[in-house]
């Protein structure tokens, strides 16, 4: 068949491509359902390892097995994915109720990641069992075919539990991203029953019961007012602070300790903060600390921070939670799929979708449980009349040619055919009626079945099927009744799995601290050829003048209260605090000045480091190689940004020079094709920095400003060119948008 050609705007193919991509990673990859709090890969995990029979009670099974098995029937996304979410639901350092139960490694709270899927072994958590999995095989979710068709899935697990608040979410789709905090278990099935008892509660009243996030790594909310606005749109930032407390020490010091740490601090940011402590100690905002070690275990957090005597450890614990992120932000974002489409959600519209869900799971299991009674009482109710006139039946089955001309005159009465031994059994026969399932189920009785104590039973078995008829359908007509069961679940599980809030909630005052005032004094700032930085006192400049002035490009005479500022041939400015730049000794290699500044040296060289104060006192000169220049206010980079634009360049063009002006009177331009430009330095205006300039010297096609010097009146210049001296003073003094001159050198 021959193939049709669509034309179409390519606008609009990429637009509904992109749709339609979008669509998928949000619905089907990124964002969890409301209904069972799980992202299709975390579903799917569990769902397989429900079908592998890898129970609570049950061995572990190797987590590649696992994965594999997950893989090839449901999730064709990569095993790093699914081995990620298996190793996710193992961890309760990050889930309100960890939903697998890991054997080996499985990563720490301190972000060392897990052992190799070939390593580890899981199995399901009972709480897992009980609240996602037990009802699967009472037809109360829509299966729907995996990717190639071959297997079922479940749409949705029947959770009994709002487990979206219980374990939380974090996910990133296109376009948007969930990040909903984990919740007490107890609070939640509290805040759920109450909804149950009374729909019309507004988020407001739930929030008596779900009082706030509870993290599993503990901590302190402390903007407990923001929370109700928080719950009520779905969106907000909950600050969370560690849990400190302070010991004594040895020798009269104190300890600062640290128990429980904010939820976004676990993984690396551990690592991160104790970075920050003894940054604060190297930077000498925090001279008091005297050691930092991380004496966490499996038993929990403990970070100890020394102090030195008479420290101030209110203070201190202030200045963590402002410069650290022992007090960090949770940004929340409460988007979940609801009926088919991403939504954000309110405290009371999650709990509502769940118990929707509930009702809706429940009658779609006691709708297949009444169905299943109904046949069973038929079975029971055909056997219990099957016994009152057993002889006729066997009669029946003894005269007929086959099963199905007994089958036949048991169901429909027609007796053709079938040996009688009287005319009034033959009569009684055709009287009898029984339905096909009970006329199947007599005919596959038993002898046995037959003696007394087995009709009693059979009996006892129908009047219990009868109370489950009743039971189901009360629960089927009655909402009350069916409210009731859901309640029931709730309570169980709360009773069963529920544990202590970890996480405590409350309003407390903004953390603040009085940052010491560092003592004055002077400092030289050293940075050599390479870009290595560091400080040295007055003391240690004088007596190795020498070496420094041998080994250094650039030397600072500033205050430890200042900032230096550094000045590239791309046009930018660079600002850095003299007390980020570490103090140090002569043999001290320093840091590089890339750490603490926006420069980077592969963009552009230094041509100027000087001290902001000079710059507040004097005025700078600036020239590039297309020999445009000016004269600058130096005040004008008196600015709090680290980094600005110093200059405006033309294209393809850079700064040559950048100097200081205080009594130099003329300046001498070197272009790279040998001419000699000197004029008085007044010719040159004053611009601001965002200006262009004026052009100093007429270049020739190609030419470029080589070198810059600054002289002074009555004051020898002496300068190399191409091996030979040349003396500033030799050179006749011209007017500025000159040619210049060609020396004539050997």
């Amino acid at each position: 068949m021959a193939g049709k050609i669509y034309k179409s705007e390519y606008s609009d193919v990429m637009s509904k491509s992109f749709v339609d991509y979008a669509m998928s990673v949000i619905v089907a990859r990124a964002l969890p359902d409301v209904r069972d709090g799980l992202k299709p890969v975390q579903r799917r995990v569990l769902y397989d390892m429900h079908e592998l029979g890898i129970r609570h009670d049950k061995p572990y099974r190797k987590s590649a097995r696992i994965v594999g098995d997950t893989m090839g029937k449901y999730h064709p996304h990569g095993d790093s994915s699914i081995y990620d979410s298996l190793v996710v639901m193992s961890q309760d350092f990050k889930k309100g109720m960890a939903l697998i139960d890991g054997h080996g490694n499985f990563g720490n709270i301190e972000g060392d990641s897990a052992a190799a899927m070939r390593y580890t072994e899981a199995r399901l958590m009972k709480v897992t069992e009980d609240s996602f999995l037990s009802e699967l095989d009472k037809d109360v979710v829509d299966f729907i075919p995996n990717f190639d068709e071959t297997e079922k899935e479940p749409s949705v697990l029947p959770s009994k539990i709002p487990n979206i608040l219980v374990n939380g979410s974090e996910g990133i789709a296109v376009g948007m991203v969930t990040s909903i905090p984990p919740h007490n278990l107890a609070e939640v099935c509290d805040a759920t029953i109450a909804f149950l008892n009374d729909p019309t509660m507004t988020t407001a009243d739930l929030m008596r019961y779900v009082k706030g996030p509870d993290f599993p790594t503990g901590g302190i909310v402390v903007n407990q007012k923001d929370l109700l606005e928080i719950y009520e749109t779905g969106v907000g930032k909950i600050k969370v602070r560690g849990k400190v407390a302070i010991e004594k020490g040895k020798n009269g010091k104190n300890n600062i300790v640290i128990t429980e740490i904010p939820y976004p601090m676990i993984g690396a940011n551990i690592s991160k903060f104790l970075s920050d402590v003894i940054a604060l100690y190297d930077n000498k905002k925090a001279p008091e600390i005297s050691d930092v070690s991380n004496q966490s275990s499996k038993e929990g957090i403990r970070i100890v921070i020394e102090l030195k005597k008479d420290a101030d450890c209110e203070n201190f614990v202030n200045m963590l939670y402002k410069k650290t992120r022992l007090e960090d932000t949770f940004g929340v974002n409460m988007l979940a799929i609801a009926d088919g489409k991403p939504e954000t959600m309110s405290l009371r519209d999650v709990i509502k979708h769940c118990v929707d869900f509930s009702y809706e799971v429940n009658e779609r299991k006691y709708t297949n449980l009444l169905a299943k009674e109904e046949e069973r009482r038929e079975v029971q109710e055909g056997l219990i009349k099957a016994c009152n006139v057993i002889d006729l039946i066997i009669e029946i089955i003894r005269g007929s040619n086959d099963r199905a001309m007994a089958k036949k005159c048991l169901v429909e009465g027609v007796t053709d055919g079938i040996r009688f031994k009287s005319k009034e059994s033959k009569i009684m026969a055709m009287q009898l009626l029984f339905t096909e399932r009970q006329a199947n189920a007599i005919l596959e009785l038993k002898l046995y079945k037959l003696s007394g104590l087995e009709v009693n039973a059979l009996i006892k078995e129908h009047d219990e099927t009868m109370a489950n008829i009743f039971r189901y359908e009360d629960i089927l007509e009655r909402r009350s009744s069916m409210t009731q069961v859901i309640i029931d679940d709730l309570s169980k599980i709360k009773k069963e799995y529920s544990r202590a809030r970890r996480t405590e909630i409350t309003d407390a005052e903004e953390a603040v601290y009085e940052e010491k005032k560092m003592e004055e004094m002077d400092v030289f700032v050293l940075m050599d050829r390479f870009g290595y930085v560091k400080c040295v006192d007055k003391a240690t400049y004088e007596r190795n003048l020498e070496a420094i002035t041998e080994e250094s490009k650039f030397v600072v005479s500033c205050k430890n209260t200042g900032k230096v500022c550094l000045f590239t041939d791309n046009g930018n400015m660079h600002t850095a605090k003299v007390t980020d730049i570490p103090m140090g000794k002569m043999k001290d290699k320093g840091i590089p000045i890339d750490n603490i500044t926006g420069y980077t040296s592969k963009d552009s060289s230094i041509l100027l480091l000087c001290s902001q104060s000079d710059l507040n006192l004097f005025r700078l000169v600036f020239v590039s190689k297309q020999s445009f220049m000016k004269v600058v206010d130096g005040g004008e980079f008196d600015v709090t940004r680290r980094t600005i634009a110093a200059t405006k360049l033309n294209d393809d063009d850079r700064l040559v020079s950048v100097e200081i002006l205080n009594d130099q009177r003329n300046i001498l331009l070197v272009s790279n094709n040998g001419f000699f430009l000197k004029f008085p330095i007044d010719q040159i205006p004053e611009k601001k920095k965002g200006a262009v300039g004026v052009r100093g010297m007429k270049l020739s096609d190609n030419a470029l400003i080589e070198k810059v010097y600054l002289t002074k009146n009555a004051v020898e210049t002496k300068f190399m060119y191409n091996d030979n001296e040349i003396v500033s003073s030799k050179i006749k003094l011209g007017n500025r948008d000159g040619k210049g001159v060609k020396l004539r050198l050997n």
